[in-house]
């Protein structure tokens, strides 16, 4: 009995194997497929609680708060969202409904109102600032010009760059007379 089990076995390979048939998505599928949302490429394996933070901007905090203000399930595949959905969540992104204090942007310095950035624009009002604060000569940028941690971390055992001298250097070795 044992040898035709083995027998069996050895002929399966000369028969064409049977494939099982597909669910919806298989997940090598899933992985593959990418959903553009506010400019940024998601995954269509991820649930879109945890898509949204891949937004430049959108934490869990405000993701949630998309999720729940759109009433969109958090437990969705982002591949399950239909284009009419997408669209909401990203108008919703732009002019969020959220809290002040849950927005990334609270009182402005040339406006001074409250708004919530995502994407380029973030990055840009970040740069923005850092200039601002490098042209008055501020504490925090004087340690940016440096490429110092401008939030009072210890420097001692961090922050040390390549090209500046780490330890003490040892002479050169001159060349041995034999």
């Amino acid at each position: 009995m044992k040898q035709e089990g083995k027998q069996n076995k050895m002929a399966a390979p000369n028969q064409p194997k049977t494939e099982k048939p597909k669910k919806h998505f298989e997940k090598e599928d899933l992985e593959e497929m990418l959903i553009r949302i506010a400019g940024y490429d998601i995954p269509g394996s991820k649930r879109i609680l945890a898509g949204l933070t891949r937004i430049k901007g959108v934490g869990w905090t405000v993701a949630n708060a998309t999720c729940i203000k759109l009433k969109i399930q958090k437990t969705k595949k982002v591949l399950e969202l239909s284009k009419e959905e997408i669209q909401k969540i990203e108008e919703f992104l732009k002019n969020p409904d959220i809290k002040d204090f849950q927005k990334n942007r609270r009182k402005d310095p040339e406006t001074g109102e409250t708004e919530h950035c995502i994407g380029a624009d973030l990055e840009m009002k970040r740069d923005f600032d850092i200039r601002r604060m490098k042209k008055i000569k501020s504490y925090k940028g004087i340690r940016h010009t440096a490429g110092l941690p401008v939030r009072g971390q210890r420097t001692r055992s961090h922050f040390r760059k390549k090209g500046k001298a780490v330890s003490v250097q040892k002479k050169a070795s001159k060349g041995k007379k034999g």
